[in-house]
């Protein structure tokens, strides 16, 4: 591993295609920007149109050699989450990078379309389902790569299946954590099945430290608590990386030819809060492979998406 590893190491990516969820803005839209640039088509996806439009408007203006799309997509709608799949598999032949970056953090307590916890709902059902409806077209791709965004806040993470949706005692903070450690399983578990299959694909996860975004206001915005909004802001200007650097794990997850698959990416330096990108670890209940097999069975449960038959579906004619 390059001990500064930067966006200069990123070869040319003409040709490949790739697809980040929440790429209107922060990190998503910084990592679709630097893909673009490098001569990917990048599929940005947004649940609002007019702000994926100036995403849209903000990359094209950064000249990228690539090709950019931008398409709708809530992630907190399972029924939304099938069209916009749908619509991939008909329209690309080949997807060589999916990047489930979107979510949402610390909320009041809200539901999904579906009726889930906001946060367990978006963060990981919403990309669990995407990614098995998208295997197809992934699977159909030589060396596809899977990077799932995961956050340091997912250390303190349990998986309570007795309340998995938060309905008792309900706390904004542990239900965040409780997403972020199931992107890690899933994407641990995701890894695991690949190869088990003999799949030319491979998972890894990223987490961005501590990275000034639009992510932290969230919470504070929905309740009105103009003094967490203002303490978020303090926090992000002492502690906070620019987003040009919090968006070097993920491109480092996503293009770095030496990943075998099941690694986790973060910054090396303050505690992983910043810094250059490197393989960290996460906690002892994300490598639990008997937890991430009952997380896998549920989560197929509650969203309907079979991996096993996906894992053998053709792709959808172009």
């Amino acid at each position: 591993m390059a001990q500064n590893w930067t966006t200069d190491q990123i070869p040319d990516l003409s040709g490949k295609t790739a697809l980040v969820t929440g790429s209107n803005s922060g990190l998503g839209l910084e990592t679709a920007r630097v893909l673009a640039v490098k001569g990917a088509h990048v599929i940005l996806t947004s649940r609002d149109t007019a702000r994926g439009q100036k995403a849209l408007e903000q990359i094209q203006a950064a000249k990228p050699k690539g090709q950019v799309t931008l398409l709708p997509l809530d992630l907190a709608s399972l029924e939304a989450v099938r069209r916009f799949a749908e619509q991939i598999n008909r329209q690309f032949p080949k997807l060589d990078l999916l990047v489930n970056n979107a979510g949402v953090m610390h909320l009041p307590y809200r539901k999904t379309a579906d009726g889930f916890e906001m946060q367990f709902g978006t963060n990981h059902l919403g990309h669990f389902a995407l990614t098995g409806l998208l295997l197809p077209t992934i699977l159909n791709t030589a060396k596809a790569r899977v990077v799932t965004i995961s956050s340091l806040l997912a250390a303190p993470g349990h998986i309570n299946f007795d309340d998995l949706n938060a309905t008792q005692n309900y706390d904004q903070n542990k239900a965040y954590s409780q997403s972020k450690l199931a992107n890690l399983l899933f994407a641990y578990e995701l890894d695991r099945q690949f190869k088990a299959r003999s799949a030319d694909a491979i998972s890894v996860a990223a987490h961005p430290g501590y990275t000034a975004t639009n992510l932290q206001f969230g919470g504070s915005r929905m309740t009105g608590s103009v003094w967490h909004e203002r303490m978020m802001k303090v926090m992000n200007a002492l502690l906070g990386q620019d987003v040009s650097m919090g968006a070097l794990p993920t491109l480092y997850a996503a293009i770095e030819p030496s990943l075998k698959g099941g690694e986790y990416i973060g910054p090396r330096s303050l505690r992983e809060m910043r810094g250059y990108p490197t393989i960290v670890k996460s906690n002892a209940e994300s490598y639990d492979v008997k937890i991430a097999k009952q997380l896998w069975t549920v989560s197929e449960q509650l969203t309907s998406v079979r991996y096993e038959p996906l894992f053998h579906a053709k792709p959808v004619p172009v």
